[in-house]
């Protein structure tokens, strides 16, 4: 099965059991998506929140700033029409967005909207420019009079046009009786323009077209930065979807017939031809290939696959064409799963980020109350009204809280996109943040830090009943080392014995009936079988007094001695946990170099560890796959689960690995602790800018030109930074 498919799910790695009924997906089906186009700050996310959160069967409400909807979960009686009404009245547009239709977001329209905006500001500007100059170098009397006006004629159908985002904006927040940041914007650019006409009526000296239209470029410049420093880091779940393919070839009597995807139902046979995407999640019936898993997983080198091999939707068929049968189609697809996982991760929302949203909430009056105090404190004291409200016009543009509106989520969709190119799947926003702050790793054993995938090593001295049994008890377990005993046992046809009553204990092993006596299979201790100290070991009881040790080899996986390596680099402390007897921990722990382990561990028992250590004042990140690690995954500071792990597990954490290999885990450590200083840095810049620019502008030495070339440089600066996240340093 695919690594994101529902299997059966996994017991502890010192057992063969599991639960006797799947664990159910993360993802419900009371959900319902809006699209949210005129969203574009902390302030609106926070009011679009409290707006949902306030209406009566709504359980909680993510709005994503990067893809502009809000993902909510509510019960089955709220509809989307009613959700729509109640954004509208708090003066926001919404549309009901059909999850299938992702690839055609509102951040692609909005950019290309805000680029034609800024081009039409920036031809206009220019020209106004040219008319300035001339009035500058001494044109005076009627000359002077006649290229304001001139500017007037060009200021204002441009302004009208390219400045519509924040008049829209701002009419609707004040509609709705609220205080938005697009509110004293273009409050800004309105002054801007009343003050110049008026000079230009009086044939005054100084008129501020360019002002105006200097500041609508450049908000638009630094708004138009920021749609392209999240599409520069794209969102991992429009990096998934953009993997699913609408058409497939379908198997009939007669031959493949080409069928949209969402007519293919569980069981069809697909064919995949070489340079196609996989459609669906399938095993391979037909056919042998190479396959290029490096847009799902970030591996490089492909895989090649045969007939009972699994293939995930998304998946590119290198050489040889291949026909599946379907094992999950549409909605159920590992990839599909993995996407919609991601879209209600990426909603959420860091302590930097709230901190931001504070910040953004007291800025509309705040700036009202200052612009408002500065014009009434330069009116009493000069008595001139042009100069106050220039000076009210400046410090209304200058104080634009831009930059701190950028400086968390620039930075954290930058770093998303850098680990998921390296294999790693961000599942909650404040993982990074914590990540970032981890001083201690624990490292589950079995299936984590090795393959997962033990190979029998004596199943050639097994009788042929014995093998039957074996491989009767390994089928209803999901365990790495049952599937060894069921996989070993299909590929010599073998057929598995006329067992009943099949129970599983968790943490011990599965027992079942044949012809009346009880037989079983599981944690050596618990058949009564004393193994060697240092292998990797089940027991077999036939029932007749005489068990059977079964032996099996399993490699580390990947990475992991790279990853480590790479961990204790940063200062970091490596702790190894496992259910397996103390000899085999101990013989594993050795060839990593991992002096600090523990052995015996069930589940209870790795969740109080990991607690222990959380009550002492470390930050603990876990790493687990099983069903033991679940609660300990969820105890952790933050935690990691490979994608083969199973759907607990995986609900459990903040991340998923994607790929086999672990080295990306101490990238991540890295990239986390970067992308901490990077906010750290944004809040200062944006901080010191307006320690510096607020005053000037106030005491009058800064013109509404000088402001707003001022704002959108520290915007720029801000979003600038946060792609640096993006590179290596």
């Amino acid at each position: 099965m695919s690594a994101l498919s529902t299997n059966s799910p996994a017991a502890c790695p010192g057992c063969l059991a599991g639960p006797p009924e799947p664990v159910a997906a993360p993802l419900g089906d009371a959900r319902l998506m809006l699209s949210l186009p005129t969203i574009h700050c902390q302030a609106c996310i926070a009011r679009v929140e409290a707006a949902l959160d306030a209406h009566p069967g709504i359980k909680s409400a993510r709005v994503n700033l990067t893809l502009k909807r809000a993902l909510i979960d509510a019960e089955p009686k709220v509809k989307a029409a009613e959700l729509v009404t109640v954004l509208e009245k708090e003066g926001f547009e919404a549309h009901e967005l059909d999850p299938g239709a992702l690839n055609d977001t509102a951040t692609r329209n909005a950019s290309k909207d805000l680029l034609m905006r800024l081009a039409v500001a920036g031809f206009a500007s220019m020209n106004v420019m040219l008319l300035s100059v001339a009035v500058w170098s001494g044109a005076a009397d009627a000359t002077r009079d006649l290229f304001h006006w001139i500017s007037a004629a060009i200021a204002l159908p441009a302004i009208s046009f390219s400045a519509q985002p924040f008049f829209r904006n701002a009419w609707s927040a004040l509609r709705a009786g609220r205080l938005s940041m697009d509110v004293p914007i273009s409050l800004a650019i309105v002054l801007a323009l009343v003050t110049s006409l008026w000079e230009t009526w009086l044939s005054g000296h100084h008129a501020y077209f360019d002002a105006a239209l200097t500041l609508t470029f450049f908000l638009l410049a630094g708004r138009w930065l920021d749609a392209r420093a999240r599409s520069a880091a794209r969102s991992a779940a429009e990096e998934l979807t953009a993997l699913e393919v609408p058409r497939a070839l379908r198997m009939a009597a007669d031959g493949p017939v080409e069928v949209p995807v969402a007519d293919l139902r569980i069981d069809d046979h697909v064919l995949i031809r070489p340079g196609a995407r996989a459609p669906v999640d399938g095993l391979i019936i037909d056919g042998q290939s190479e396959i290029d898993r490096a847009m799902l997983t970030g591996e490089t080198l492909p895989e090649v696959r045969g007939v009972g091999d699994p293939i995930s939707a998304g998946e590119v068929n290198l050489t040889g064409p291949l026909t599946l049968q379907a094992t999950a189609v549409g909605q159920e697809t590992s990839l599909h799963r993995m996407a919609a996982l991601v879209a209600v991760a990426e909603s959420g929302r860091s302590r930097y980020t709230s901190l931001a949203d504070r910040a953004a909430k007291l800025y509309a009056p705040g700036v009202h109350i200052l612009s408002a105090l500065a014009f009434l404190g330069w009116l009493i004291w000069s008595g001139d009204m042009r100069v106050s409200l220039n000076i009210a016009a400046a410090v209304l543009i200058i104080t634009c809280p831009c930059a701190l509106g950028l400086a968390v989520p620039a930075v954290t969709t930058a770093a998303s996109g850098r680990l998921f190119g390296k294999g790693l799947l961000i599942k909650n926003a404040t993982a990074l943040e914590r990540l970032a702050e981890a001083d201690t790793v624990v490292f589950d054993k079995t299936g984590t830090l090795t393959t997962g995938k033990p190979k029998i090593i004596n199943w050639g001295q097994l009788t042929n009943a014995q093998k039957s049994v074996a491989f009767a008890l390994a089928e209803g377990s999901a365990h790495p080392l049952s599937r060894a005993i069921a996989g070993m046992a299909r590929t010599e046809n073998q057929a598995p014995a006329d067992v009943t009553e099949i129970v599983e204990k968790p943490g011990f092993g599965t027992q079942a009936l044949l012809d009346n006596q009880a037989v079983r299979l599981g944690r050596p201790d618990w058949i009564g079988v004393t193994p060697p100290d240092d292998s990797i070991c089940a027991a077999l009881d036939m029932g007749d007094g005489t068990p059977v040790l079964l032996t099996f080899t399993d490699a580390p996986r990947q990475g992991a001695a790279e990853a480590i390596a790479g961990l204790r680099a940063q200062g970091v402390d490596v702790i190894l946990l496992s259910g397996d007897r103390a000899p085999a921990v101990a013989s594993f722990a050795a060839g990593l170099e991992i002096e600090d382990w523990h052995a015996a561990m069930l589940p209870d028992a790795k969740a109080r560890f990991v607690g222990k250590l959380r009550d002492e004042g470390r930050y603990v990140l876990m790493v687990g796959d099983g069903l033991n690690d679940t609660a300990a995954l969820a105890t952790a500071h933050v935690s990691i689960s490979p994608a083969q792990a199973l759907d607990a597990a995986r609900a459990a954490s903040d991340m998923v690995l994607l790929g086999q290999d672990l080295e990306p885990i101490a990238d991540a450590l890295a990239v986390a602790r970067q992308a901490t200083r990077r906010i750290r840095e944004n809040f200062q810049i944006a901080t010191l800018y307006n320690i510096v620019a607020v005053p000037l502008a106030v005491a009058g030495l800064a013109t509404p030109l000088i402001a707003a070339l001022a704002m959108s440089t520290s915007s720029i600066t801000v979003s600038l930074n946060a792609l640096r996240v993006r590179g290596r340093g």
